[in-house]
């Protein structure tokens, strides 16, 4: 790791994780490479014990708004997302699929952890992708305005009643497959 890149972990603070698809080539540009990345981010989120409370995919990187893992370091949990989706989607790929390393925001108070879901909703808009927000499927805004549930589950009030109705408490369910080999 550079010896300017500092990474605070297990302190309980959530992380703004961003990474990009190899030289920012739109590697993720169809809507089916993009639920591929959903699904692997909900496996990786029940296998680890991850919180996602904000995620976008966008045609060249990704957004996350996480908590720590309950299981192991977060850098494996990312590790471990970023070779699903490249296993799925580049098989028969000669290049890498994503940049080495992620940028890891440590987001230590209310105002940043407020400050980032907009932030990362609004990633698309930006871009010129949609015109507004809910008009980019892949991505949490949906289940913040709505409470829908889309392919990965987010950490949010929704949520959290739905839990508490049901009687389920969060936590990593014992035997889970991580990922596939």
């Amino acid at each position: 790791m550079p010896p300017s890149l500092r990474r605070y972990r297990q302190t309980g603070h959530l992380h703004f994780i961003t990474f990009s698809c190899y030289r920012r080539q739109p590697k993720l540009v169809t809507s089916a490479a993009r639920s591929r990345f959903e699904e692997s981010l909900e496996q990786a989120r029940r296998c680890y014990g991850v919180g996602v409370l904000g995620y976008v995919v966008m045609p060249e990187h990704v957004h996350l708004l996480v908590s720590e893992p309950e299981k192991g370091p977060l850098s494996i949990a990312i590790q471990a997302l970023k070779q699903s989706v490249a296993r799925r989607l580049a098989l028969r790929s000669a290049g890498p699929f994503w940049q080495a390393r992620y940028y890891d925001f440590n987001v230590w108070s209310n105002r940043k952890r407020v400050e980032k879901p907009p932030y990362i909703h609004r990633n698309p808009v930006a871009r010129g992708l949609v015109a507004r927000p809910e008009g980019w499927k892949w991505s949490s805004y949906r289940h913040y305005q709505t409470g829908v549930e889309g392919r990965v589950e987010i950490e949010s009030e929704w949520t959290a009643r739905r839990r508490e109705q049901m009687g389920i408490r969060p936590g990593i369910k014992a035997g889970l497959q991580c990922f596939p080999p």
